[in-house]
């Protein structure tokens, strides 16, 4: 999965760091990446190349012995009307949508990259205090932002969520997202509620967006996904009744039973759902 970069290490121990000139540097604009390729890979800037900018830096992680650190504009950038920051331009660099990572060549790298978009969208998120509307300010113990006025701490938002799959014998219930970009097969999968279990969750998605009942939820693995800041937790269970199946067309565009060999897709080595369907095909879940 995405983040199997072994024998490389991800360190994500906070540091109060300031970036050489040979760090890595992350500059995101939206949901766009600023990236080059050498040699067919993906590569990031280093702090030698925006000496040109005044920006200040969020050290984000390592990875073995290389830092990342994440980029944003110094107080008095001008912003759109939108609150973005102004899109920041390097010779031989150009701007990716950051589902590249899905795919890009270099494991570690694509890692990288999710994960410091993930980071990038709580910062985003957070530049204000939500209780008293005072600017908030980097902790430097840990990571964590606070707010000079009244004090609020606000740390990195981590949604759990669930993969489930649904098995009928021979059979596994795969579906596909309405009106997402994603079109491959997927798996049954939903954000837990507040109040509620992973395995209820199971229960509730399942029933909300197929009309089926299960038993027997047992726990696979769970993966960090940043593409939609959650920790997914994998499921396998079964069916308990009938198999019809009752389609929530706002969430799924289609869903269906498929045999074992019915299914022709192969592990991309990115996603807990595509390796499940693949431990299911296998026969070994």
């Amino acid at each position: 999965m995405i983040q199997d970069i072994s024998p490389k290490i991800y360190h994500n121990e906070y540091k109060d760091a300031s970036p050489s000139d040979h760090d890595f540097i992350l500059i995101f604009h939206k949901n766009t990446v600023l990236v080059r390729y050498q040699d067919g890979k993906l590569r990031y800037p280093v702090l030698m190349e925006l000496k040109e900018y005044i920006l200040t830096y969020h050290y984000l992680f390592s990875i073995d012995e290389y830092r990342y650190f994440l980029a944003c504009p110094s107080p008095g950038f001008i912003r759109d009307l939108d609150g973005n920051s102004p899109v920041i331009e390097l010779s031989g660099y150009f701007y990716e949508d950051v589902r590249i990572f899905r795919t890009a060549d270099s494991r570690h790298t694509a890692f990288a990259g999710i994960t410091a978009h993930h980071l990038f969208g709580w910062y985003q998120s957070n530049q204000f205090c939500g209780r008293c509307g005072q600017k908030m300010a980097p902790d430097h113990k840990e990571r964590m932002l606070f707010c000079p006025g009244c004090r609020n701490m606000v740390y990195p938002r981590i949604s759990p969520a669930v993969i489930v799959g649904i098995l009928n014998g021979d059979k596994i219930l795969m579906s596909k997202y309405a009106g997402r970009p994603y079109t491959n097969y997927a798996l049954i999968a939903g954000f837990t509620e507040i109040g509620e279990s992973a395995e209820q969750t199971v229960q509730r998605e399942v029933m909300e967006e197929v009309g089926l009942k299960v038993k027997n939820i047992r726990y696979y693995k769970s993966q960090p996904w940043a593409f939609s800041g959650s920790l997914l937790m994998g499921f396998f269970c079964d069916l308990d009744g009938p198999d019809t199946i009752t389609l929530d067309a706002d969430e799924l565009s289609e869903a269906a039973w498929f045999h074992r060999d019915e299914i022709n897709l192969e592990d991309d080595h990115v996603s807990l759902t595509r390796e499940m369907i693949i431990k299911f095909k296998e026969g070994v879940c």
